[in-house]
């Protein structure tokens, strides 16, 4: 089978190493500024690694299912992703109180994993 679960799970474990790696990068770029903007990037892109992380436990832990349910899975875990974002961001940005520019920066450096995954899937969509 060609989108089995298991390589789903190894591709959302990969996603996550990867967008930690890039968070990791963004904060030693802000390392240069403060120790304290370094952990704002940091937690910015930590908060969205653990959303994706959730997103995929939600999608792929129970097994298969109909396409109905998976589908189900697949709201439910993205809607439970932009939850935990939202809630990090707070958490991060007013509890704690750490810079916004260097959390929204590791946010997007979290991101960027996805869009390039997005982009190569495209290209090899194309080449089918």
């Amino acid at each position: 089978m060609q989108n089995s679960i298991a390589a789903g799970r190894r591709l959302a474990f990969r996603v996550v190493c990867v967008q930690l790696g890039f968070a990791l990068l963004a904060a030693v770029g802000f390392l240069s500024e403060s120790a304290r903007a370094a952990l704002a990037a940091l937690s910015g892109g930590g908060v969205v690694a653990a959303a994706t992380g959730i997103l995929a436990v939600r999608l792929f832990a129970p097994g298969p299912g109909s396409a109905a349910t998976v589908f189900g899975r697949l709201l439910v875990g993205n809607l439970l992703k932009w939850g935990v974002v939202a809630l990090g961001l707070y958490l991060t940005m007013v509890k704690a109180a750490l810079p916004a520019l260097p959390v929204m920066c590791g946010v997007i450096a979290a991101l960027v994993p996805q869009l390039l995954g997005l982009h190569e899937w495209f290209a090899r969509a194309e080449d089918r």
